[in-house]
């Protein structure tokens, strides 16, 4: 029989959950505020079919890149305020309209970037002579422009479609479009197969037990000091406080985007230790007596192959749950924006050092900690307390809202569940650690495909 908590731990618990509560009221309203990233996703795979046309075969450019991917490129462009547009996009949009009036009216406000002036004195000039082509294509090879910049800049000099094609680059964009694109469906396909047929077996032995879970001989009051006071108001908001200047110092002399994926490192240790400490606490004041075989959390590695391919079958079943979670909420509420601004370091980084950083941080790192907290602590304490179905939708909510984003917060929610059930029906923590770092690592991967 637990022993009933002490008033101390009790007010601790309440007044933790009252800043957690104002904490995660305000940092939903500001992710309102946060830009999305889905708009530059989008942009970003329209650039790739654009340059990916010239080497997918006839029958199959309007699967993979539509019927029109200039027409589609210079739309989406066409959205963008001028304003908000940079030099990149300014003179990409100048190449794809078809018109000198519409080129100058793009072109019409000075660049910030003068390197890219004569860029813009050939989109804004008339073809030019044949004798003269040769040495303007040198020059735009010398200035190292990225593949489509540099194809734009090419037929508005006047060359042809032979002159003005990398092969090569294409062909790279064909396959990196594939992997982007076919990769996801298949795997989307193959998902709610399984899923259709997990089901079927759920409701054919719907009285099997699931394994059971070892009892965690924690309280509720306990989960709300673990996840409240030491997640949210130490984790997030009073350790990195804390550790900030130091962070700022330690990486004072190191250039970005190096400097800004090592700050992201330290800034989610500091945000993981309080929580980490709490629940080695917690846990050490229980005792070794009725510790059970494989420890409190269920870690259990080995079978390792077991818990691999576990892994790997939960992330195809909650995939196409999570990516129709997604298009149902864009269709009914439209981009909320607030996505994670990790999201955008990966997208924008090209330094080796700067991924690894942030590779580490969130196929490794996260995965782990958030595993530990989430489904190795407080699934089996609101299990034990609220019931099995109760405890996954609490566990998953409390997943999502941690994350302080409003526009994910619906499939963030379904992958937590995701995570809960693979939890509950394999009786081990380690299969739902490498299930996250699965999902992660792919988001990470589909980002330096487009990114790149």
């Amino acid at each position: 029989m637990r022993q009933a908590n002490p008033v101390w731990k009790v007010a601790m618990a309440v007044l933790s959950l009252l800043l957690t509560v104002l904490i995660w009221q305000k940092g939903l309203q500001e992710s309102f505020n946060r830009p999305s990233v889905a708009p530059k996703l989008s942009l970003k795979q329209q650039e790739i079919s654009f340059l990916a046309r010239p080497a997918i075969p006839q029958n199959l450019q309007s699967i993979l890149v539509g019927i029109d991917p200039r027409q589609v490129l210079r739309d989406a462009l066409r959205d963008i305020p001028l304003e908000k547009m940079d030099d990149r996009q300014k003179l990409i949009l100048a190449g794809l309209e078809e018109s000198n009036k519409d080129r100058r009216s793009v072109l019409n406000a000075e660049l910030d970037d003068k390197s890219l002036l004569p860029v813009k004195e050939i989109l804004l000039g008339n073809s030019i002579e044949k004798k003269q082509l040769d040495a303007t294509l040198y020059q735009l090879e010398d200035m190292h422009l990225d593949p489509l910049l540099l194809q734009l800049s090419c037929e508005a000099a006047g060359g042809d479609e032979e002159l003005c094609i990398d092969s090569e680059i294409s062909s790279k964009m064909a396959m990196r479009l594939i992997v982007s694109q076919g990769l996801p469906v298949f795997a989307t396909l193959l998902g709610s197969g399984l899923l259709v047929w997990q089901v079927g077996v759920f409701v054919r032995k719907r009285n099997s037990p699931w394994p059971v879970l070892p009892r965690l001989p924690l309280s509720l009051i306990d989960m709300v000091l673990l996840v409240a006071g030491g997640f949210v108001v130490l984790g997030e908001v009073a350790f990195p406080l804390i550790i900030a200047p130091f962070s700022s110092f330690f990486t004072a002399g190191i250039a970005s985007p190096t400097a800004d994926s090592l700050r992201v490192l330290i800034g989610y240790v500091a945000m993981a230790l309080p929580p980490l400490v709490i629940l080695r606490s917690q846990l050490n004041a229980l005792g070794s007596s009725d510790r059970p075989e494989g420890g409190w959390l269920q870690f259990r590695l080995n079978p390792i192959d077991n818990a691999i391919s576990t892994a790997f079958k939960g992330w195809l079943m909650v995939l196409p749950v999570v990516l129709l979670t997604g298009w149902i909420m864009n269709y009914l509420v439209g981009d909320q924006g607030g996505s994670n601004p990790l999201l955008e370091l990966v997208l924008k980084s090209h330094n080796p050092l700067a991924l690894g950083l942030l590779l580490l941080t969130t196929v490794v790192l996260a995965p782990l900690f958030e595993e530990v907290v989430f489904r190795g602590a407080l699934l089996p304490v609101l299990a034990r307390e609220l019931g099995s179905l109760s405890g996954v939708i609490v566990s998953a909510l409390v997943f999502a809202l941690a994350h302080l984003s409003v526009g994910e917060l619906p499939p963030l929610f379904v992958l937590g569940t995701g995570l809960a059930l693979l939890r509950l029906t394999s009786g081990r923590l380690f299969p739902c650690v490498l299930m996250h770092a699965l999902w992660n690592g792919v988001t990470f991967t589909s980002l330096l495909l487009l990114g790149a």
